[in-house]
This record gives structure tokens, C-alpha cells and sequence, in this order.
């Protein structure tokens, strides 16, 4: 079953203030929407457990917190913010 995404407004904010300082909004669409449909489609089990209902996720160059509430199946994403993934240590610079 799936869940409906609820960005709070605070969580927008910070995405649409990503979308515009970025170099290639392309790869921050791509991110974006790849959270999001992860969240419809695994919520409860997507990313890393933190504390009672939040979770974390990542799909780089984002990240995101959020609260999966399964009784009303949906998922409320509380904040996002960029990173870079560290580089393999095996690949030269």
C-alpha cells in the first residue's frame, strides 16, 4: 500500500532555496523526485530509523528527515538539505 508525501513548508522552503542556487537543477529534480517516490512506495522502511517515527534518506545530492505515520499511511518530510557523497577511496582524484 502507499503513502501519501506531505512536504512541510519549512522543507519546501529549503528545497526551493536548493532549486535556486543550484549549478544543475536537472540533477536536484532528479533527486527530488527519486525521494519522492521512494517515500510513496517504502516510507516505513526507506533510509535510517533515528527517533520514535523519523527516519533520514538519501539520494545525492539531497538528503531528507522524515515522520512516516503508517496507521494514516502517510509520510510528512520535516526538513532536506544537500551534500556531496564522499568519493571512493579507490578512485583517483
Amino acid at each position: 500500500m502507499r503513502f501519501t508525501v506531505l512536504w512541510t513548508p519549512s522543507a519546501e522552503r529549503q528545497l526551493a532555496q536548493f532549486w535556486l542556487d543550484a549549478d544543475d537543477r536537472g540533477v536536484l529534480r532528479d533527486a527530488a523526485d527519486r525521494l519522492d517516490t521512494a517515500l510513496a512506495e517504502q516510507a516505513d522502511s526507506l533510509g535510517e530509523s533515528r527517533s520514535d517515527n523519523v527516519r533520514i534518506a538519501f539520494a545525492p545530492p539531497l538528503a531528507i528527515e522524515f515522520e512516516v505515520l503508517e496507521e494514516d499511511r502517510t509520510v510528512h518530510v520535516l526538513g532536506v538539505w544537500s551534500f556531496t557523497p564522499p568519493r571512493p577511496t579507490n578512485q583517483p582524484e
